[in-house]
């Protein structure tokens, strides 16, 4: 197998970033735009050892899942990675990379999993757009930005006005938008009246919509959307939830784990802006909550509030000697349930060994990477606890992205 020759493949499933996985005299080849059932000819372009990529130049017979892309500018914009996919095909496709990441990675043969899926359209209530800077000279570009092959840079109303857009799929360059059908109603009617206006001096923005509720960097930028019926305060500047469809049947699911727990404290890991302990707190007499972002902690300040609340603006390892030499003093352990939501690095080494150590009960893990909430899973389990569930949330459809719940049980006291 070497570069530039042409295989014929079967696609078995897709791999993590959304490309299609076959496998060839051993190796797996990663080609995207492709769908679990497709039999294809594939040219080799990127090889390595043990596994390649490949492009597809024909389509010998297509997947039953395969389906035509909705939106104009799928494969162009880097957005979505599997629109081309029957909406059900990607659930089951996701949900199989997150079982084989516990299998494959951590060497665990995790619980039955219990799947969410999403509306698979107008779900996304908050987006980061990239400004682009368009021209008359259609020959000019703002900071060298390269556009996709195939788009044109939109005649401005005034030299420099600046447009919306998103990364390109396959190179540096920015895609214009003018409509996005992942996203919220709202954010669409922006789009299509060109009211996304970009704040000055940005090349990136985060906007965030949900029914009459429209926030953006540049302009109103807070407000308050609920969850669950629970006020919230959120600055489309700080990391909140993309899916509040989602992000409500997984807070209701930890509300009813949360009644499993012992009446003692509950510590609530990577708070962002509070939401879980928001909603979960009433059931406890103490919660501390821990992140380093202070700007989203300065929020969750203003949404969980009462007695017995602390709030740290610690990174995660921090927060571990923080721990260890307050241990058995009012910043010592003694959680009867706790709940993390890391980024995508997933627990720090120091964290993870500490959970397994000093860990409550009942531990929520809410992860959005399969293969770093494997790695700390076997660590978890070293420690003496037990994966009792595992769910899998779509909160992004038309993409690779998985969200999932770990739940973790011991019988320490």
């Amino acid at each position: 197998m070497a570069r530039g020759e042409i295989w014929p493949l079967e696609v078995e499933g897709i791999a993590a970033g959304g490309a299609g996985l076959a496998r060839q005299e051993g190796r797996a080849i990663f080609v995207e735009g492709t769908a679990p059932g497709d039999r294809i000819a594939a040219r080799i372009t990127e090889e390595h050892r043990g596994w390649a990529r490949a492009e597809a130049v024909e389509i010998l017979a297509p997947s039953p899942d395969r389906i035509e892309a909705p939106c104009p500018l799928y494969g162009s914009c880097g957005g979505c990675s599997l629109q081309h996919i029957r909406y059900e095909a990607q659930v089951d496709a996701k949900a199989a990379m997150l079982k084989e990441a516990f299998t494959r990675l951590g060497g665990i043969v995790p619980p039955e999993l219990r799947i969410f899926p999403s509306a698979p359209w107008e779900y996304r209530n908050r987006m980061q757009f990239h400004c682009i800077k368009q021209f008359h000279d259609r020959k000019q570009f703002h900071n060298g930005t390269r556009f996709h092959r195939g788009q044109q840079p939109r005649r401005a109303a005034s030299p420099g006005e600046a447009v919306a857009g998103l990364r390109a799929r396959k190179n540096a360059g920015l895609v214009p938008l003018d409509d996005c059908p992942v996203a919220d109603p709202g954010i669409r009617k922006a789009l299509k009246e060109r009211a996304l206006l970009p704040p000055p001096q940005k090349d990136r923005f985060t906007v965030y919509a949900r029914q009459e509720l429209f926030l953006s960097e540049g302009g109103t930028a807070r407000g308050k959307t609920a969850i669950l019926g629970r006020e919230l305060v959120l600055d489309a500047g700080v990391f909140f939830q993309s899916n509040a469809a989602m992000l409500e049947i997984l807070a209701e699911d930890l509300r009813a784990l949360a009644g499993e727990a012992e009446a003692r404290p509950m510590a609530d890991l990577y708070c962002g802006v509070g939401v879980f302990a928001a909603l979960l707190g009433d059931r406890f007499p103490r919660i501390d909550l821990m992140e380093e972002n202070k700007n989203a902690l300065a929020l969750a300040r203003e949404n969980v509030r009462g007695e017995g609340r602390e709030f740290f603006a610690l990174r995660d390892d921090e927060w571990v000697r923080l721990k260890n030499r307050g241990r058995g003093g009012k910043t010592g352990g003694g959680y009867g349930f706790m709940v993390a939501d890391p980024p995508r690095q997933g627990l720090s080494p120091a964290l993870a060994r500490w959970i397994a150590a000093e860990g409550p009960p009942l531990f929520a893990y809410v992860s959005c990477d399969p293969a770093t909430l494997a790695r700390d899973s076997r660590e978890l389990l070293a420690g003496g606890y037990v994966l009792s569930e595992l769910r899998f949330y779509d909160f992004y459809p038309q993409t690779a992205h998985i969200e999932s719940l770990a739940v973790f049980k011991n019988n320490r006291k």
